[in-house]
């Protein structure tokens, strides 16, 4: 079935779980996956987290629920340098699909090259935060973004609405 880390089966589509997602998080360090996961579970934001480790994978899981509305994810972690199929390429097919481009996406990555943030806003990228390195500030920047866009961020719920 693959690994489990923090309680969180952590094998892509092999290891999806029938209820809703509200978190899909696209991230291939086992560290940043242990410390997302665990932030997200003290502040109780979400129970519902699906772990893929490279792009491909992401893709496979994305395209896969968005045959099924109630399995779309409420918000994507998307870590830029995964393997088989980088950030960008993963941020790109999400935004322009009609059945995933309005998830709210966030990068949350290492880089901090300004072709890679022209490129995800470029893209539509919800958000665009550069890890730090530090243990704490790492916390509080996953514990505030898992506050604004898990609790207080207002998504459109039901049907494909028009972009007229």
């Amino acid at each position: 079935m693959g690994e489990e880390i923090a309680g969180v089966q952590w094998a892509g589509v092999r290891g999806m779980s029938e209820q809703a997602v509200e978190l899909l998080l696209i991230e291939d360090n086992t560290a940043d996956v242990e410390l997302t996961l665990h932030v997200f579970r003290k502040h109780n934001f979400t129970n519902h987290i699906h772990v893929v480790c490279d792009g491909a994978e992401a893709l496979e899981w994305i395209f896969g629920a968005a045959r099924d509305v109630a399995r779309i994810p409420k918000l994507i972690l998307l870590d830029l340098k995964l393997p088989k199929v980088n950030g960008l390429e993963v941020l790109a097919r999400i935004k322009s699909d009609p059945r995933t481009k309005r998830i709210p996406v966030v990068v949350l990555t290492s880089s901090r090259e300004d072709q890679d943030l022209f490129l995800c806003y470029e893209l539509g990228v919800n958000s665009y935060i550069v890890k730090p390195v530090d243990f704490g500030q790492f916390t509080e920047a996953v514990r505030q973004l898992g506050m604004y866009w898990l609790l207080l961020n207002e998504r459109p719920h039901g049907p494909e609405q028009s972009d007229h």
